[in-house]
């Protein structure tokens, strides 16, 4: 099989830092400037790591950080047939893209988010090749709606492996997600079907296009709110996660809400808005704060089931480990209706934070609140 890899370098590097995306040279380099590193890398090595003695030829690729580099670390044969500045940009995927049909490869891996899928599939648009060449995305981005995307980049490896091991898989149009960034980033959630890419049909390793709430929901809302309120601690620092879900809790003890961001609530007071990972861990290093401990209040994207590792990197590997302390993922509560639950159809609530040994960890059955004084039992994986 002829593979090609293209990497979007800077894809992500806004979430740690709470600017909710990385598309446009501006945001890259305030989020550079903040302190963010790139981890794109990191996520595509997962991926790699499951083909390293399955590959058959030589990777087609991109110079540098957009391909070669990730190769050569984790000894896969790899081609260069384009060559890119260090300072990358969406141009450079899109004509990646066209320079890797000109060599007929006959499947597309690239990391990024849904900016990424949208320069993918415009540049397969451009050249006739929409429908003919299928597409496995690795997750790298901080929002990640589109359904084009593996559920994790390790599950995105394992594809391209049954499929050089000679394995059938269906293919289906998916759905690329045309987020609008500046709403995003103002607490509104703008986004509409930008186009289809050809993706392999497999439910458990495919990410499922991302579900909006509904109005009937908004009872439940409320009785999971009214619940998780009358368990609130004093002197415990809590972090809340974005969602509508979230937003009820935040209604619920009167405060403003960062819809799409990380707010910090103690004592039933807000503290801090729209907080970034760094700011984050200066709180729970703070040892002058009067707080005895902290816990991170999430719910799960509706029809995928993510609940770490979507448009929430704030919450990093460092973040929960901190919360984490001694208490496993006691620490950890999860919100979500039961009808966000049955939208899984029975698959788990997802984890992935970019590491492994913590997704690890994390998994296992996890009591959901999903209403005032009750709760579900759910597999996280």
């Amino acid at each position: 099989m002829k593979l090609g890899l293209i990497i979007n370098p800077m894809a992500g590097i806004g979430g740690t830092v709470g600017l909710k995306g990385s598309d446009g040279r501006e945001i890259v380099e305030q989020a550079l400037a903040q302190g963010a590193q790139p981890r794109s890398g990191e996520r595509v090595l997962q991926a790699l790591e499951k083909l390293v003695g399955v590959i058959d030829q030589p990777v087609l690729t991109v110079s540098g950080a957009m391909g070669a580099d990730v190769l050569g670390q984790v000894g896969i044969a790899h081609e260069v047939i384009m060559q890119t500045s260090a300072a990358t940009s969406a141009t450079d995927t899109y004509n990646a893209v066209l320079k890797l049909c000109e060599h007929n490869i006959d499947l597309l891996m690239f990391a990024g988010g849904d900016g990424t899928a949208r320069d993918v599939l415009d540049a397969l648009k451009s050249n006739g090749k929409i429908e003919g060449l299928p597409v496995i995305g690795i997750p790298a981005g901080c929002k990640i709606h589109s359904a084009v995307y593996a559920v994790t980049p390790s599950q995105a490896g394992e594809l391209v492996a049954l499929l050089e091991r000679g394995e059938p898989l269906a293919l289906k149009q998916a759905e690329v997600m045309d987020l609008d960034e500046q709403a995003y980033r103002q607490g509104r959630l703008s986004a509409s079907c930008y186009g289809y890419l050809s993706v392999p049909v497999d439910d458990t390793r495919m990410q499922a296009m991302k579900q909006g709430g509904v109005n009937h929901e908004e009872v439940a809302l409320q009785d999971i709110a009214a619940d998780v309120v009358e368990h609130m601690e004093d002197g415990v620092l809590y972090f809340i996660g974005a969602g509508t879900t979230t937003a009820a809790v935040m209604a619920e003890l009167g405060l403003d809400n960062t819809l799409l961001g990380v707010d910090v609530v103690l004592n039933r007071e807000l503290i801090a808005s729209d907080v970034d990972e760094k700011a984050i861990l200066a709180l729970l290093r703070d040892k002058s704060a009067e707080y005895t401990s902290a816990k991170i209040i999430i719910t799960a994207i509706g029809g995928q089931g993510h609940i770490f590792g979507r448009g929430n990197q704030q919450f990093s590997p460092a973040v929960i480990e901190a919360v984490m302390a001694e208490n496993n993922n006691e620490n950890i509560i999860v919100i979500a209706t039961n009808e966000k639950l049955r939208s899984l159809q029975g698959r788990p609530l997802l984890l992935d934070t970019g590491r492994v040994e913590l997704d690890r960890k994390l998994a296992g059955i996890k009591q959901v609140v999903t209403g005032y004084e009750q709760r579900t039992l759910y597999k996280l994986s």
